[in-house]
């Protein structure tokens, strides 16, 4: 008998970071599962909240599929698998399991910011520091990019892309957050930074902004690159996003985001990292790990390339679920080293055994010579009675402020024997 299908939520607020995330993991977790032997059918749910409910704590919307929009579909029959991302979801995701009577597993991605035993799974970035029994850690965020998907989007776009010169450099651009900006002096700088080298190179340019990208810098970096040869994508017509992923040979992301350079990692292509005004110890911490798994450096001007394994984490995400789902845990923390190429084989030594020698005692520690009695003064020469006052006086006022020592006892004078009486 056929196996029913694995039924997969993927729900967030519907805006195109967060939703790619929960779809990411969707799909990787579907692939897996074929790989298995079993189906899987993925279900988008987009939430909406009617009124301000939506901006409620968690903890004060205690009947949230009241409030919520008709559109949102958030209904039984209730899925096996849960994959939920954003804040919106947080009220939903941690009563899943109770609306479906335990049937339901259910994971959250990113840092959910309450206590992780309300779900199944979490699924935060490494950069977060969170630690526990069903917390998952993995560099960055899950994603939709695959080899697959790479090759079909270059397909729609191989006209334009095909015979545009190499090097190929796609630059993806974000924008304002609440730890980076991107003002025009900035943009300036950045726009110096890869004309330059583009042009020595004979390159071509693959540039796309993000809706963040504020407008004055979205307009000067445009005007100062739309020479060079190569496409800049201002948000008219279809996306070439993942397009300009296949066909980069080098690929510069700003690193105010976590999602792109995420999924430029993913490619095994050379990733750089764009400075923008502003920092964030979490964004230093996540570049920090893509420098360790040899996938991104900082960006200094010049373009030069190297390999490294692509960072596959939504992979690794998914086998994890499925295993837990299971009841198992398969999943260890990836442990990057230095690979053959760039590290050369040093051939061993072998060292003579030493003979063991035991350790020499310590010399035993010599006795304190006990200090020398001080030589009693000799008795001075005896002087003349008349100048004898003054110079008990003058010798009292130079000796110092010491202790008296104590004074002998008075031996007894003898009895005088009385005189006879004439």
């Amino acid at each position: 008998m056929k196996k029913p299908p694995l039924i997969i939520w993927a729900i967030s607020d519907g805006r195109a970071g967060i939703e790619a995330q929960a779809v990411g993991l969707a799909e990787a977790v579907a692939r897996e599962a074929r790989v298995q032997g079993i189906e899987a059918a993925i279900e988008i749910k987009r939430v909406g909240w009617t009124g301000r409910v939506g901006r409620l704590p968690w903890w004060l919307n205690w009947f949230p599929r009241r409030w919520l929009t008709p559109q949102s579909d958030i209904t039984a029959p209730w899925p096996d698998l849960w994959i939920a991302a954003g804040r919106a979801t947080l009220p939903l995701s941690i009563r899943a399991k109770r609306w479906s009577g335990g049937k339901t597993y259910v994971v959250q991605i990113q840092d959910p910011r309450v206590p992780p035993q309300m779900f199944d799974l979490v699924i935060p970035p490494k950069h977060d520091r969170l630690s526990g029994d069903n917390i998952l850690s993995i560099t960055g965020s899950p994603h939709r990019v695959t080899v697959a998907r790479l090759a079909s989007e270059y397909e729609a776009f191989r006209a334009q892309l095909d015979d545009l010169p190499h090097p190929r450099v796609a630059v993806l651009l974000g924008g304002k957050s609440k730890a980076f900006d991107l003002p025009v002096e900035r943009a300036a700088q950045m726009a110096h930074q890869i004309q330059i080298p583009l042009e020595q190179d004979g390159g071509s340019l693959l540039m796309t902004f993000s809706r963040r990208t504020p407008e004055p810098a979205r307009a000067l970096l445009t005007a100062r690159l739309r020479h060079l040869p190569g496409m800049v994508w201002d948000g008219e017509g279809p996306n070439p996003y993942f397009a300009f992923l296949a066909a980069a040979d080098y690929i510069l992301v700003t690193e105010d985001s976590t999602n792109m350079a995420t999924e430029a990692a993913s490619t095994g292509k050379p990733v750089f990292i764009l400075k923008m005004e502003g920092s964030s110890l979490k964004f230093r911490l996540f570049h920090e790990e893509l420098e360790r798994q040899g996938a991104a450096r900082p960006y200094g001007g010049a373009f030069h390339g190297w390999t490294y394994e692509p960072v596959d984490e939504t992979g690794r995400a998914a086998r994890e679920v499925l295993a837990r789902m299971r009841g198992e845990t398969v999943s260890e923390d990836v442990v990057t080293e230095p690979s053959p190429a760039e590290t050369p084989p040093v051939d061993p030594v072998e060292t003579p055994p030493q003979p063991i020698t035991p350790p020499k005692a310590s010399p035993k520690p010599k006795p304190k010579a006990a200090p020398r009695p001080r030589a009693a003064s000799k008795p001075e020469a005896a002087v003349d009675a008349t100048k004898a006052p003054a110079k008990r006086k003058a010798a009292a006022k130079a000796q110092p402020d010491t202790a008296p020592k104590p004074a002998a006892a008075a031996k007894p004078k003898p009895r005088a024997k009385p005189k006879p009486k004439p």
